[in-house]
């Protein structure tokens, strides 16, 4: 609208000053003496007055941008707040529309004052260009950031594995995610490869399944490591009756008999079951005489 609205009033301006300067240039030919400097005169003061409209338009120009310009913010400012979008994304969203909004109007006042606009403009698409292939990469981390705060596949606190490291979301920044391992070091990691890479994330859900695989002698009673197992199970209060727990004969292993089993609990009691369980599993089997298999080797000696 302010680009019809400029330009339509330059075009209708300098369409009228043709015609003027051809009657003028006619007339000045034509003339001698005192009516030449008249006409000479005369034609430095319509400069003057043609001057001060191409002023005014560009004022005007200039105004209604700016209204322009304060209402589009208005609107994305309510639309991002009814969405909720994340705070950095807002501020970061509301200066670039302001920005490219604001080289918009400046050309546009620049066009009124009667200056060719057409070379400042390829000139900008040409700088944009450069600037573009230069950062590429940094480009790619910057809409993978975006990417991230605005779909959010994690937030800060969460839990994750990508790129073949895993930690606790310490902040997410517009070009880079920030991870603190297990040990307690720090991790940049692009937001290009978050984006469109795999990341696992173990927050997400309220519960999380553990799985044991434990390998018995062969020739122990199954049954009866079975109740054991169970037995040990029923005492965690913080193991979940549904899903029920699970226990199977897994596979039967070169050296051992593989027993498999499955529970579920909540996603913060993941690690403190897991450990301890593990723990009760081998007091318990050594209490009630139940073998661990250790790698065998049969050898056949030749005669």
């Amino acid at each position: 609208m302010l680009l019809l609205f400029q330009a339509t009033a330059t075009q209708v301006a300098d369409s009228t000053q043709v015609v003027a300067d051809k009657l003028v240039e006619q007339a000045i030919a034509n003339a001698d003496g005192l009516d030449k400097l008249s006409l000479i005169t005369q034609q430095l003061i319509d400069f003057g007055i043609r001057a001060g409209e191409r002023i005014l338009i560009a004022v005007l120009v200039f105004i209604v941008g700016r209204f322009l310009i304060s209402m589009l913010n208005k609107f994305i400012r309510r639309l991002m707040d009814r969405r909720k979008v994340d705070i950095s994304i807002k501020t970061f969203v509301k200066s670039l529309v302001n920005i490219l909004l604001t080289i918009l109007l400046i050309i546009s006042v620049v066009g009124a004052l009667g200056v060719e606009t057409t070379s400042f403009a390829a000139l900008l698409a040409s700088a944009g260009v450069a600037v573009g292939m230069a950062l590429s990469g940094n480009l790619q981390n910057f809409a993978g950031g975006l990417i991230v705060l605005l779909f959010k596949p994690y937030k800060v606190g969460d839990w994750i594995e990508s790129q073949g490291v895993s930690g606790t979301v310490k902040e997410i920044q517009i070009f880079h995610t920030i991870l603190t391992t297990g040990d307690n070091k720090t991790i940049y990691i692009p937001n290009g490869a978050m984006s469109s890479g795999v990341v696992t994330n173990y927050n997400t859900q309220v519960t999380r399944r553990i799985e044991w695989i434990v390998g018995i002698d062969y020739g122990e009673d199954y049954n009866k490591v079975q109740q054991i197992v169970r037995d040990i199970l029923v005492a965690d209060s913080r193991i979940l009756n549904e899903p029920a727990p699970f226990i199977a004969l897994h596979a039967l292993d070169a050296s051992s008999v593989n027993v498999v089993v499955r529970v579920w609990v909540n996603s913060g009691d993941y690690w403190g079951v897991y450990f301890d369980i593990n723990k009760a599993i081998y007091e318990t089997f050594n209490e009630k005489g139940i073998n661990f298999p250790f790698p065998q080797l049969t050898v056949h000696q030749g005669n």
